[in-house]
């Protein structure tokens, strides 16, 4: 018979259950099973999906493409609604939207393993529009979008989300982006309430629950729609800046504190595109350069620091796009 713990368990902490003969890791909440399982057995590799945007006008378009190869970008499904801006995020099987231009509460989720469209899934506990989010396995977390606090839900649940904390502004934060390890969720912070360009990078502990802290500083093209994404150790963020958007691509380490670090610059200078990841690779797809939209898939080594390479194409060109992928470093 187990005997309770004189201690409360860490996050983090691993232990074998008799009764299910796995092994567990505490999320900080609960004992959650340790799975054999990864994006090549789900998905054949990992596998990216490019949700709704703006172009001009809000779509339900979804697209996917095999992020450790090149491509165009084909067809997967639709979003249950156009719309544009939401923050998406993703465990190793399910991928996730959540809120919109249109500062909704809705959640909406897709399989990555099949294509089709999109299903209402639940809740925020409240409205949010142009947020950021980031995941472990577990856990996403969606952070600004309108507002100055974080919420949580746990996706394997249906239920609402939950309070988390609050960001370092106390300004509402628009037009922010993130990213994160399977520890630490990175908030690109975009646009301060009532317009604001903000170059500042916070971060949380995902697994936890508490207002988060200051990260440091983006190397440059802040403001309206920067857009990232990471491995395990890394992440990488690129363009923002209405109207003319950039080419910058900078980075920083995620385990450390301070300002980021020029990586190289993108092949079309933008705003508002979005970056998905697989372990070894960071893509960088659509965005605009006012009047214009692009449909450009762009990528690099996360290893390595260069400029992007062409990667391919969406099947068309939008910005303020959601994306996920099941290979992201939070995975």
């Amino acid at each position: 018979m187990e005997k309770p713990s004189l201690n409360t368990a860490k996050a983090g902490a691993m232990r074998f259950n008799t009764d299910s003969s796995q092994m567990e890791i505490y999320d900080g909440n609960q004992w959650t099973g340790i799975l054999a399982t990864s994006p090549q057995l789900h998905t054949g590799g990992t596998r990216a999906v490019l949700a709704g945007g703006y172009s001009p006008g809000a779509v339900n378009t979804m697209d996917f493409f095999n992020v450790d190869i090149t491509g165009d970008a084909v067809d997967f499904g639709n979003l249950t609604t156009s719309q544009y801006y939401a923050a998406g995020f993703s465990s190793r099987a399910f991928g996730f939207v959540a809120g919109s231009s249109s500062s909704s509460n809705k959640i909406e989720r897709w399989v990555f393993a099949s294509t089709g469209n999109a299903t209402d899934y639940s809740d925020l506990s409240q409205s949010r529009s142009e947020a950021a989010a980031m995941s472990n396995s577990t856990r996403g977390v969606i952070a600004g979008g309108g507002r100055s606090d974080i919420e949580y839900i746990t996706m394997s649940s249906t239920a609402t989300g939950v309070n988390f904390g609050n960001l370092t502004h106390g300004n509402n934060i628009r037009y922010c982006n993130g990213c994160g390890n399977s520890t630490r969720g990175i908030i690109y912070d975009g646009v301060l309430s009532p317009n604001t360009a903000t170059n500042v990078i916070e971060y949380v502990t995902i697994s936890t629950l508490g207002n988060a802290s200051d990260f440091g500083d983006e190397t440059g093209g802040q403001g309206d729609g920067p857009f990232s994404c990471s491995n395990a150790t890394r992440s990488v963020r690129a363009g923002g800046g209405f109207p003319s958007g950039s080419t910058t691509i900078d980075f920083i380490e995620i385990a450390t504190l301070g300002n980021s670090t020029d990586f190289g610059d993108l092949t079309v200078s933008r705003y508002s595109g979005e970056g998905v990841a697989s372990p070894t690779r960071a893509v960088f797809a659509g965005g605009a350069a006012h009047p214009s939209y692009y449909n450009n898939i762009d990528y690099v080594q996360f290893a390595t620091k260069a400029n992007a390479v062409d990667f391919g194409n969406l099947t068309d060109g939008r910005n303020y796009l959601s994306g996920a992928s099941n290979g992201h470093g939070g995975l």
